[in-house]
């Protein structure tokens, strides 16, 4: 697929970033000056350095590699994430999902290595070659970025920080701090800001969360609630909750959107060393890390999408939390309206699922491949060759014969679900978008993105569905949202959204402008029929 997130190529071209001071390629790449050994987001306020002085590194784990350290006036550890880990699906974007996820702090490099289908030795030349650090450097540079948040946001002692950043010790802890922020975890906690701290509850862990705006909250609020399983999932017009399995237990967290504008996230945790995890997961699951600058400019383009453009500034792309619950949802809602879907999900957690008391209210887990693949036809109604199809799903994620997860193979994840029995073009793809994040899917077969088309004025029918969709490539699956927004389907719900959106929106970004948060409060797209066409 070709990578057309806006990435400058060149020296120049990125020199060029950093005289603009162009927020929108925080996180993309980090500039490193010769003369002070610090290195720098591309919106560092500080004097553009000479030319001559500077070296651009892809991660800022390159820039630590390579003797800098962090900037302690732009913290670009604190940017959001790079857009080109979900636009590009070579390996190294695979092992940056993965390493994100926390699988070297768990699995180590060996690990790493074998999920991706090569040997540690060769994987680390790989990536220190297209991304200037090897995966144990990517890793601790993930860790670094995690307990800055905690040092700067919560007010965790600094035992519990170490830990929940994923170092195995408190001297780790300290010595890479030190050396990737030139100064002690306690001085690092000092230079955080009072004004705007929020108390978290006993237990809890509350942080903002950085994104690059602006964003669609009005829609992925709505997708969220429209779409949440009845004693797992709690929605509401401005905040999305849920319990989720993570390697150390379960896990409770909540996004929401603050009265100042930010997205923020809070979380009990049965294991505090899963924090990064959760955190990695709850930025795919809202589509964090994307470019919308740079996807709004690219759809716009095309007059039949420029109009749903700018009444949805900012579209997201809702991911997954867990790979295998995508699949078997996906499933389960194949063929039926989103609320079949949830009630048939909603029963079948009531029956097989674990009940969790780690939230501030009795929830219960989506159970498991393993327990409904023993269990499902008890419960599940509907057809029988699909309910049988859903059990030998499960039973094929819980004995390991499919495996499904982020750092997968786009094509390859495809063609394995494509050889399951129940399991068509619209499943596989629409596992591929949620649970990749691929950018450029498209679901023909999907009802109500072909009413959404119809209503922008587009080609309904499938064949010229696809063919008019080719122009939106590399972003169909972005295209797909302003298409299900435009259905009649998501109005339902989503007007009403927007009009309380937009009484609050005002005054929010009053107070938000002199912030350094990327977000901006703007309407939103999303909602659904996850229900494949046979036509």
């Amino acid at each position: 697929m070709t990578t057309s997130v806006s990435e400058p190529a060149g020296f120049a071209e990125r020199y060029r970033v950093i005289q603009s001071r162009d927020r929108r390629f925080d996180g993309q790449f980090v500039t490193a000056v010769r003369s002070t050994r610090i290195y720098c987001r591309p919106s560092c306020p500080a004097r553009t350095p000479k030319e001559e002085n500077v070296t651009f590194y892809a991660t800022s784990a390159a820039a630590h590699e390579a003797g800098y350290r962090a900037c302690k006036r732009c913290l670009p550890e604190a940017a959001p994430g790079s857009p080109l880990w979900d636009v590009r699906q070579d390996v190294a974007a695979r092992a940056m999902r993965l390493i994100a996820d926390g699988v070297v702090d768990r699995e180590g490099v060996p690990g790493l290595a074998r999920r991706l289908g090569y040997s540690s030795r060769h994987l680390t030349r790989l990536l220190t070659a297209e991304l200037g650090a090897g995966p144990l450097a990517l890793a601790r540079a993930q860790r670094a970025h995690t307990a800055r948040a905690l040092l700067v946001g919560t007010d965790l002692p600094s035992a519990d920080v170490a830990f929940s950043s994923g170092f195995s010790s408190i001297r780790q802890f300290t010595e890479t701090i030190g050396e990737v922020f030139g100064m002690p975890p306690r001085d690092l906690r000092a230079r955080r800001s009072h004004t705007s701290g929020v108390e978290a509850a006993a237990g809890e862990i509350d942080l903002a969360l950085p994104v690059r705006g602006p964003i669609d909250t009005v829609g992925l609020f709505g997708w969220m609630r429209a779409h949440a399983i009845p004693g797992v999932e709690e929605g509401g017009d401005r905040s999305f909750a849920r319990v989720a399995r993570l390697p150390g237990g379960p896990a409770w967290f909540e996004v929401r959107l603050a009265d100042d504008g930010r997205l923020r996230l809070r979380a009990r945790l049965s294991a505090l060393a899963d924090l990064g995890t959760l955190i990695a997961r709850v930025r795919r699951l809202f589509d964090l890390d994307a470019d919308p600058l740079a996807i709004d400019e690219a759809l716009a383009r095309h007059p039949e999408l420029a109009p749903a453009v700018a009444a949805i500034p900012g579209v997201r792309v809702p991911g997954a939390v867990d790979a295998h619950e995508m699949l078997l949802r996906a499933m389960i809602g194949q063929q039926i309206s989103v609320a079949s879907a949830r009630t048939m999900q909603g029963r079948l957690t009531a029956e097989l699922g674990e009940p969790t008391a780690i939230g501030p209210r009795p929830l219960a887990l989506f159970p498991t491949p393993a327990v409904i693949a023993g269990h499902g036809l008890e419960v599940l109604r509907g057809p029988a060759a699909r309910m049988r199809a859903i059990v030998e799903a499960a039973a094929a994620l819980a004995d390991g014969r499919l495996e499904l997860g982020a750092g997968d193979d786009g094509a390859e994840q495809r063609e394995r679900l494509l050889a399951m029995r129940g399991i068509g073009p619209w499943t596989a793809d629409y596992v591929r978008m949620r649970v990749l994040g691929d950018p450029d899917v498209l679901l023909p077969g999907d009802v109500a993105a072909r009413a959404g088309a119809a209503a922008l004025g587009l080609p309904s029918d499938p064949a010229g569905f696809t063919a008019w969709s080719e122009r939106s490539a590399p972003w169909r699956s972005y295209a797909m949202a302003h298409y299900w927004y435009a259905a009649p389907v998501t109005q339902s719900w989503r007007a009403p959204a927007e009009t309380a959106a937009a009484v609050a929106a005002s005054p929010t970004r009053r107070r938000a402008s002199g912030m350094r948060a990327d977000v901006v409060l703007t309407p939103s797209p999303d909602s659904v029929t996850e229900s494949e066409n046979p036509a």
